[in-house]
């Protein structure tokens, strides 16, 4: 597939999600990293969202719990450029019902190609870099063109 570039800004959509397990650790990782989520928009799958919100003071822009639909509703925000980044503390030695969701969270976000943190470790290495508080060119899939090609 042909790509683009996309700019992401110097303001980021960011998305913040956890499983049960590891919930604490993306608030504790949330707290570290305040200030710099703070210059950001922040958006949460419910649970995670309620719980960062109340114990940092955040504003974060909720959807319904992941179970319910809410890795679904990130998925379709990234696949609406509508998400700049995102944050996943994903629990793989833990089996969840929504295990599909959570892969086609995974894959859309890679497919968008937009910065994906699934641990402590790669957060931390993405919010030391410069370019998360600067504007930063990603290639991404060139829909249109491939729209425009099925048609011929």
């Amino acid at each position: 597939m042909q790509t683009i570039q996309r700019t992401l800004p110097e303001k980021k959509h960011i998305a913040l999600v956890a499983h049960d397990h590891r919930k604490d650790d993306l608030l504790s990782w949330t707290k570290q990293n305040r200030e710099k989520l703070a210059n950001h928009i922040l958006y949460a799958t419910g649970t995670t969202g309620h719980l960062l919100s109340k114990e940092t003071g955040l504003e974060i822009i909720p959807m319904i719990s992941g179970p319910m639909g809410g890795d679904q509703q990130i998925g379709a925000l990234i696949s609406e450029c509508k998400i700049d980044a995102l944050v996943f503390f994903w629990d793989p030695l833990n089996a969840v019902p929504h295990d599909p969701d959570v892969k086609a969270l995974l894959r859309i976000a890679s497919v968008w190609n937009i910065p994906m943190a699934l641990n402590r470790a790669s957060a931390d290495f993405i919010f030391s870099s410069a370019l998360i508080a600067q504007s930063t060119d990603i290639e991404i899939p060139d829909y249109q063109a491939y729209l425009n090609a099925r048609k011929e």
